[in-house]
């Protein structure tokens, strides 16, 4: 993986550049779909590259370990070839997953242990595991395993908290740099940088990372339950110590607001389930606000869903329509809105990117902070 800074924003720290993977270029700021157990929920993969015009999803290597499994996946010859996505992919190692399990989960020196949501059945993530999991997945670019504590956690449990994710992102480090890929394409590796709400602890976990020297890196453990300015201050202190040369990847964010606020704080790369699971339950997304497709106001408006708006299904369907299939529970109304969503935030941040370029951002990003947390 190659990644070349093309430009930072003046009054900011928001940052243009593009990866080079060997599926294909990343413009950056980047959104990237999440596609769980390698599809994106209610979204063909065409769509995902024609209308919402997506250059990079994820993958989950703890709910496609569980399903169909690695040796199927390995079969097909990887994740690519059994979703038909021929477009980079970027696969979180699990960790979050098996800590949303809580009361199935335990953690010890060699790994964690966790019980199948599916089955209940008994396995173990190792960092050395993990990696080789993801080499069977064939992810573009894998994650490190780590434990991501609770965002209320007290200071000595991050602390020890942070203290077993570096040494397993050690291992999982010489793990990749002791392995090769399955399928004939470069991958690469990006560890974690932890430690909860604690600047302290956030920066010698940056300078951990940091003198790894791989070829990005990812911000984790955030939005996680601490309120959001605590978040915005954590990406401030991290981003000071990660190289500036190298892809900042911030993990499971957010809204279309903490989205413009971390490009403003020089990440690159972010991934949420919100504009899918949202759109799901009638959240739609726009330039001019949030809607919420239940609300009666909407049951005699037949104006365009999102006029303007950067997907087909924006202009063809009715905002009175789309209630009436929300309302219905019909599963064309989940599918609008999911591509609608995921379209309205590629747009976002492709905007981001021009506004960056043309050395503007800083203004536009303020008016479409207010904007965009605005309900209609």
């Amino acid at each position: 993986m190659e990644y070349k800074l093309q430009a930072t924003a003046p009054g900011s720290e928001a940052r243009a550049g593009i990866i080079k993977t060997d599926h294909g270029e990343i413009e950056t700021p980047i959104f990237m779909p999440v596609g769980t157990l390698g599809s994106v929920k209610g979204v063909h993969t065409r769509e995902i590259r024609d209308d919402i015009k997506a250059q990079i999803i994820l993958g989950n290597t703890y709910h496609l370990y569980l399903r169909p499994g690695i040796e199927i996946l390995e079969k097909a010859g990887g994740l690519h070839k059994f979703n038909g996505w021929e477009r980079p992919i970027l696969t979180d190692s699990g960790g979050f997953q098996v800590f949303s399990l809580s009361s199935n989960r335990k953690l010890k020196e060699e790994g964690a242990y966790f019980r199948s949501h599916i089955d209940g059945s008994k396995h173990l993530f190792t960092p050395e595991g993990v990696v080789d999991i993801q080499r069977s997945i064939g992810a573009d670019i894998m994650m490190a395993l780590d434990e991501c504590a609770p965002g209320t956690a007290d200071y000595d449990y991050a602390k020890q908290s942070l203290g077993l994710t570096h040494r397993w992102l050690k291992r999982g480090w010489d793990r990749f740099n002791a392995t090769e890929g399955k399928y004939g394409y470069r991958q690469t590796f990006f560890p974690i940088v932890q430690g909860c709400v604690y600047p302290d602890l956030r920066r010698d976990s940056a300078k951990f990372v940091s003198d790894l020297g791989a070829e990005g890196n990812a911000i984790g453990g955030l939005a996680v339950g601490e309120p959001t300015e605590q978040m915005y201050d954590m990406i401030e202190v991290v981003n000071e110590i990660l190289p500036k040369d190298k892809p900042r990847y911030l993990m499971g964010v957010g809204t279309p607001a903490n989205i413009l606020e971390a490009i403003d704080r020089g990440v690159d790369m972010m991934d949420c389930v919100m504009p899918t699971r949202n759109g799901r339950n009638g959240m739609i997304f726009t330039r001019n606000g949030i809607m919420n497709m239940r609300n009666k106001k909407w049951e005699d408006d037949f104006s365009p869903l999102d006029e303007g708006g950067a997907a087909w299904v924006d202009e063809v369907y009715s905002r009175a329509y789309v209630r009436h299939l929300f309302i219905s529970s019909e599963l064309l109304a989940m599918q609008i809105a999911s591509i609608h969503n995921l379209a309205f935030y590629l747009w976002l941040v492709g905007e981001a990117r021009k506004h960056i370029i043309a050395g503007d951002f800083k203004a536009w990003k303020t008016e479409m902070v207010q904007r965009v947390t605005q309900r209609l």
